[in-house]
């Protein structure tokens, strides 16, 4: 089952006179349990393509279907309630909140889900405890290594299930054994069938992955399996 499939996709910006391509017509499918990465030089398109996929912006043109609806011509409100619930993002700077704790910060999408408080407790807590950091619930991100903020990061990604998990440089901010680690976490994801998308510029990570997709001047230049 295609869980991503994009058509045609274009991404442009109008500066003046002059037409700027981020993405031109891309066409890509992606299958549920797939390990994906993406890799290309600086302003290939590796982070339009990765807003778009996540609902962040909307494509010019074309179609992107996201487990087979079509939300590329949604509106604003309708693409947030998608991110809510379809789609889970790790971030290379983790982007957790300063003033919550590892449980709060994960039951966050809950709440905007309308989880109720037992249920999204246990499952905060199922998931703090898959990451790693089951004695960890109560500390907040400033009593946390790098390496455990961006296992609070993917385990709230994981809280409502979400289809696609899209990834941007996860490890950018980590020594090398806290990197190894996150990635040893993915590969673990990978193996429950969750759909990874990983944004890098680093080979070693993309070899870990089924599949890589190089970018080049917005257009898919090579589709590799690994």
């Amino acid at each position: 089952m295609e869980v991503v499939n994009i058509e045609k996709m274009s991404k442009t910006y109008v500066m003046g006179q002059v037409v700027l391509y981020a993405l031109r017509e891309v066409d890509l499918s992606i299958s549920q349990g797939q390990y994906v990465a993406i890799m290309g030089p600086s302003g290939s398109g590796k982070s339009t393509l990765l807003n778009l996929l996540g609902c962040l912006d909307k494509p010019t043109a074309g179609n992107y279907f996201l487990n087979s609806q079509d939300v590329s011509s949604l509106d604003d409100s309708e693409l947030s309630k998608i991110r809510g619930k379809e789609i889970g993002f790790i971030f290379q700077s983790y982007n957790l909140i300063a003033q919550l704790n590892v449980m709060e910060n994960i039951e966050l999408p809950m709440f905007y889900q309308g989880y109720s408080p037992s249920d999204s407790s246990a499952r905060a807590e199922e998931l703090a405890v898959m990451v790693g950091l089951g004695e960890r619930t109560r500390h907040k991100p400033s009593e946390l290594s790098g390496g455990q903020q961006q296992r609070v990061a993917i385990a709230r990604a994981l809280a409502n299930d979400p289809v696609v998990l899209l990834a941007d440089e996860p490890t950018g901010n980590l020594d090398s054994a806290s990197g190894a680690e996150i990635l040893e976490i993915l590969d673990e994801l990978h193996a429950r069938n969750k759909t990874l998308i990983v944004v890098t510029h680093d080979e070693s990570i993309a070899a870990r992955a089924q599949r890589t997709i190089h970018l080049l001047d917005g257009k898919i230049d090579r589709d590799e399996l690994n």
